[in-house]
């Protein structure tokens, strides 16, 4: 997977998603565009706690923390 996601990013390397990584990303439930997207662009994208929106609001309730920051991005992001 990371060498798939690095022969892809780096201009100078050809690549594409394997069939074993698009296992992985269809298990993860993330289209190979948007892991393309999160895997260059993550500081951007998110700027604290990062996961599927029921682990983010437990995080947040154990943390007793009224917003969830940055759940709309994990919504687009991480869901297809």
């Amino acid at each position: 997977m990371v060498e798939d996601t690095g022969r892809i990013i780096r201009e100078d390397k050809r690549g594409a998603i394997s069939s074993s990584s698009q296992d992985i990303l269809n298990r993860l439930n993330i289209p190979a565009e948007n892991w393309l997207k999160i895997t260059t662009e993550f500081g951007a994208l998110f700027k604290g706690a990062v996961g599927a929106l029921p682990a983010l609001t437990d995080y947040c309730e154990h943390l007793e923390r009224k917003r969830r920051q940055g759940a709309s991005n994990c919504q687009r992001w991480l869901q297809a």
